[in-house]
């Protein structure tokens, strides 16, 4: 009895510190059983691969597998489907999102939709490739807490993986390819063939609802939201001051972590609208709840601090316009 008593009471304590859960508790892939690697979803433009990671079916195949294995964790009990959940835009579903041994990671994990086309990574762009971004996960102490020469141990001493390493890359398995497959998968992650889509590129006016189509026109024009969010991926792939999380302590100054330049205090990513509607809560911390919360947020003007963007004014959106535009961004 004092013996059960005490695995409760673990059992407790572990799920108010947020512990990491098994390996079971790893997203399933759901995606369709073939991913294509030449198809390009209406609405996108070509996309373009470095000449030294060519895509290819097998390499694909391999990165989506790692994708789904907590064999990257240093303790094998997080993956990069914990933090990139597939049936939550490839987002995290939490603010503050956990890896290994439960620890809270500081800002949300964004989309990973049509990264594909992105110039660079995370909120505050410090990895310039997919290839690069797909491997600092591994050796950050928060999120995998291993290193990325054991990862490619443990990789190498696993039979299967052996097989399809050589299989997708001459060289087997290194460090460079564990980051060239993954980088693959998530280039095959597109987004698109939207309603919006259509009505901007086929003229079909049906595709849109007039308050939908009310949102577009306001999201073009008094809204302003193109400022930023412009493009078929509908962002600009740079960095601007919203005002988001201003003043909280310990601040978090974005892309000033990466340049220590003064002016780019509190910047961080354009992400894209494709799919926003799945990637709740929204802003590197995930502090709006609603796509109407983030709406409301830019009609008053962001959050004011010495570094705020120019392009953040107040919008003056009447109750009926902030929901026309709501409508518009879940259609994308």
């Amino acid at each position: 009895m004092p013996h059960r008593s005490f695995l409760f009471l673990f059992a407790l304590v572990a799920a108010a510190v947020g512990f990491a859960e098994s390996p079971l508790s790893i997203p399933k892939d759901t995606l369709p059983a073939n991913l294509s690697v030449s198809e390009i979803p209406f609405g996108l433009e070509p996309r373009t691969t470095p000449k030294d990671s060519s895509l290819t079916a097998a390499r694909v195949a391999l990165g989506r597998r790692l994708f789904f294995d907590p064999i990257l964790s240093a303790d094998h009990t997080v993956a990069c489907a914990s933090c990139h959940q597939p049936d939550h835009g490839f987002a995290s579903s939490a603010a503050k999102p956990r890896g290994i041994r439960g620890q809270e990671i500081s800002r949300r994990a964004p989309t990973l939709f049509n990264r594909a086309y992105g110039t660079s990574f995370f909120w505050d762009g410090r990895a310039t490739s997919l290839e690069e971004q797909a491997l600092q996960p591994i050796e950050n102490p928060l999120e995998m807490g291993s290193r990325v020469a054991d990862a490619v141990q443990r990789l190498g001493e696993n039979k299967e993986y052996r097989k399809t390493f050589a299989a997708a890359f001459d060289d087997g398995v290194t460090a460079a390819n564990l980051g060239k497959a993954l980088a693959s998968f998530e280039r095959v992650l597109l987004r698109g063939n939207s309603r919006v889509d259509h009505f901007r590129k086929k003229g079909k006016q049906d595709a849109l609802t007039p308050t939908e189509r009310f949102g577009f026109w306001l999201y073009e024009s008094k809204a302003q939201c193109w400022r930023c969010h412009n493009g078929p991926n509908f962002s600009d792939e740079g960095f601007h001051n919203t005002g988001v999380g201003w003043g909280k302590s310990p601040a978090d100054l974005g892309r000033y972590g990466v340049t220590k330049k003064d002016a780019d205090r509190g910047r961080f990513k354009t992400p894209t609208l494709r799919g926003v509607v799945q990637t709740v809560p929204y802003m590197h911390d995930g502090s709006l709840k609603t796509l109407e919360e983030v709406v409301e947020f830019y009609n008053k003007g962001g959050g004011a601090n010495p570094h705020l963007d120019s392009a953040i004014q107040p919008l003056k959106l009447a109750p009926d316009e902030v929901r026309a535009v709501v409508a518009f961004l879940k259609a994308l």
